[in-house]
């Protein structure tokens, strides 16, 4: 029977694994957020290269926070 450690079912450790899925939900939405804005300002051609900036911006806070921090196969 493999033992459970003991940790794993404590308050602190609940609220540390909350703690990190709110954080990554937002970092998912405020890259959302970002890659919208950036679109809208991609179509005028004065405001090309901030929309870009901006687009790529949120597209690696998306990516950050949708798989930013997967386990490593190593353990």
């Amino acid at each position: 029977m493999p033992s459970v450690p003991h940790h794993a079912h404590t308050l602190t450790h609940w609220l540390v694994l909350a703690e990190h899925g709110l954080l990554r939900s937002l970092m998912v939405a405020v890259g959302v957020l970002l890659i919208a804005v950036g679109f809208g300002l991609s179509v005028t051609m004065v405001m090309l290269p901030a929309g870009v900036a901006l687009g790529f911006t949120g597209l690696g806070l998306f990516l950050w926070g949708a798989a930013g921090d997967l386990p490593d196969d190593d353990q």
